[in-house]
């Protein structure tokens, strides 16, 4: 866990999930367990190098986890770790706010909304 000093707990959830990519990774992970390439392909425009960045760091703050098989060749998957299950709550909101707006600009349904629904945590 990296050691910082927030000015307000806002600040410290856009540290956490913040930015383009981590929270449309953080909503693909309420869904299910993904393997990096299958997790790629439901964010398109993600490099690789990318994705493993923002994975790395939802890591290191304890929300996602990394599970590595010893097999040939080897298998990675990332699913949420129980803290990482808390942020539920905040990415419904979020995405329910993303809805209204789009309906409000005429942008139409989100194409993940049409794809998958995020399945409920069996932590809660």
């Amino acid at each position: 866990m990296r050691t910082k000093v927030y000015h307000c707990p806002v600040e410290a959830a856009v540290d956490v999930f913040g930015g383009k990519w981590k929270a449309l990774i953080l909503w693909w992970l309420q869904e299910r367990t993904w393997r990096f390439a299958e997790l790629r392909r439901q964010i398109p425009g993600i490099t690789e190098k990318m994705l493993t960045q923002q994975l790395r760091e939802l890591e290191a703050d304890g929300i996602v986890e990394r599970r590595v098989y010893a097999t040939v060749p080897p298998k990675v998957e990332y699913s949420l770790t129980e803290y990482g299950w808390s942020l539920k709550r905040a990415l419904r909101a979020i995405c329910d706010w993303g809805r209204n707006h789009m309906e409000r600009i005429g942008a139409g349904e989100p194409v993940a909304d049409r794809v998958a629904r995020p399945a409920t945590s069996p932590k809660g």
